[in-house]
């Protein structure tokens, strides 16, 4: 496998792919649980241990101090994993888990560069192209997807359709309203509408882009604190490429999952949480009364 720069690895791969999906795109067409498990005799223990790399272990870059605390409560300063490992060491083994999984599912807040706005999601995906979750933009409504087989199934709330309709006619909007809210709708997944959805609902695609060739980008990793994240036992890598700054929570039992990525860079800050790896999606058919886009003679939803 051929090692990409990190930055690509985790900011690009994850934040950006989940960031680029557009809901209004959809439209127009038309917290979690989970540990981070399995043994794989990856190295990761919970002796203590030091910074092998001859970094300074628990650096804060935004502070350059000690570690910044953790969403969860800490683990056992003592409790140090992947003893004698470099942080350069540690995020090779948790790119090669991660890319590995079968399955995932991906839950956080991260800004949308098209809308300016911020689009939250809670999707499981997988490398069949099966994707389920909702999505919501700015807070104001939520859009529910399931994408099985060769079919992408939507459903939108009201609140969502009328901000998704700003601008549009008073008419126009109500009829959307009329026709699509609490009702899920179907199209195929080989249209020209799904394209940008079912390409983002396929994990092989969104982490096959791992493999691609490194820049000449070469991001400075250190190794920061033992913690926890929703009871997962995580270590921290900080990752710093200029001016740009995220944190990554590594898993440090089992296989070396990537847990959660914090982006604290001022243009994009956001954060991301993966959980569920190797689970099954749950992209059941929806049930009862469906409408099919594409057998209503052009008109346009």
């Amino acid at each position: 496998m051929r090692r990409p720069a990190r930055r690509t690895t985790f900011t690009a791969l994850f934040l950006a792919a989940v960031a680029t999906a557009s809901l209004t795109g959809c439209q127009s067409g038309q917290d979690d649980s989970g540990r981070a498990g399995g043994s794989d005799g990856t190295g990761a223990t919970a002796s203590a241990s030091g910074p092998a790399s001859g970094r300074k272990a628990d650096a804060d870059p935004d502070k350059g101090t000690g570690p910044e605390k953790s969403p969860s409560a800490p683990a056992s300063a003592s409790a140090g994993p992947f003893a004698g490992l470099s942080a350069d060491e540690i995020s090779d083994r948790a790119l090669e888990a991660t890319t590995g999984a079968r399955s995932l599912r991906v839950t956080g807040d991260v800004p949308d560069e098209e809308s300016g706005g911020t689009l939250r999601i809670d999707l499981a995906l997988d490398r069949k192209g099966e994707c389920a979750g909702t999505m919501s933009m700015d807070g104001q409504g939520e859009a529910e997807l399931i994408k099985t087989g060769d079919a992408v199934y939507m459903k939108y709330d009201e609140r969502f359709l009328r901000a998704q309709s700003k601008g549009e006619p008073q008419a126009d909007t109500e009829a959307l309203v009329s026709l699509l809210a609490g009702r899920w709708t179907k199209m195929s997944a080989t249209g020209p509408d799904a394209k940008d959805m079912t390409s983002f609902c396929d994990l092989d695609t969104m982490l096959d882009d791992a493999d691609g060739d490194a820049d000449d980008s070469d991001p400075v990793l250190t190794r920061g604190e033992a913690t926890t994240v929703d009871g997962t036992p995580v270590l921290v890598l900080w990752e710093t490429d200029g001016a740009d700054r995220s944190k990554l929570y590594i898993a440090s039992e089992g296989k070396p999952y990537l847990v959660r990525f914090e982006s604290k860079s001022e243009n994009d800050a956001g954060t991301l949480t993966f959980s569920d790896y190797d689970e099954p999606v749950p992209a059941d058919v929806p049930t009862g009364d469906v409408i099919d886009l594409e057998a209503m003679n052009g008109r346009d939803a």
